[in-house]
């Protein structure tokens, strides 16, 4: 069944909201999608007839499991597009977002398999967010919150859960990218901003913000 671009762009959002939030409400989703919420009732209205979620005031919006596997493969679509334009054409990986929402709606049952063939499989986009496979099965990946870690502690930066352009390039001001290695020097108590090195280089000093946005994955010394 194909689905228009307003709708692919709805079950992405709703995946995303539960897997963060556990709740896809009217006005969460709203939110994601600068919409008004009026539009948005309706909307899921016609995803319910169409069988790809379930809605009530009280759960809000929970995908069914064809719905979920639409979502899926948008998001799959999207990270694949990520990974050509930084790898292929050398784009930014704060600059690629954009682009990918675009491109993610081109349907062709096709394109998808041979663009991941083209690309080696990747198994992660430019970000370190996994890439489902065709199946839906997502790879494993981090999951620890760099504010979660504490002081003393060393990991290493697996992705980012921020990644609007502004975020990224606030990074590589900092030059921390997927795959640098963090020790945590002190965490302030006053406002759980941090002290820590990047790569063994100079102490920095980062807010909760930051460190709330970061996902790492743990090393033991």
């Amino acid at each position: 069944m194909k689905k228009t671009y307003s709708e692919e762009n709805y079950l992405k959002a709703i995946y995303h909201l539960v897997k963060t939030t556990h709740k896809a409400s009217p006005k969460a989703i709203a939110d994601a999608l600068d919409n008004n919420p009026a539009s948005v009732i309706d909307m899921l209205k016609k995803l319910q007839d169409k069988q790809l979620i379930t809605y009530d005031k009280s759960n809000g919006a929970i995908l069914s499991k064809q719905g979920e596997l639409a979502a899926l493969d948008i998001i799959r679509k999207h990270r694949l597009w990520e990974v050509f334009l930084v790898q292929k054409l050398n784009y930014g990986w704060d600059e690629v977002h954009d682009i990918a929402e675009q491109l993610e709606h081109i349907h062709d049952d096709q394109l998808a398999k041979k663009l991941d063939d083209y690309l080696g499989n990747p198994a992660f986009d430019p970000h370190g967010d996994p890439i489902p496979g065709s199946n839906g099965k997502m790879p494993v990946y981090a999951s620890t919150l760099l504010s979660d870690i504490a002081e003393n502690g060393y990991c290493k930066v697996g992705s980012v859960r921020d990644t609007s352009a502004a975020f990224l390039k606030y990074l590589k001001q900092l030059e921390l990218g997927l795959g640098s290695r963090i020790q945590v020097i002190e965490k302030q108590e006053f406002d759980n901003s941090m002290v820590i090195t990047i790569d063994g280089g100079p102490q920095k000093t980062v807010s909760n913000k930051m460190t709330g946005h970061i996902l790492v994955i743990p090393e033991r010394i």
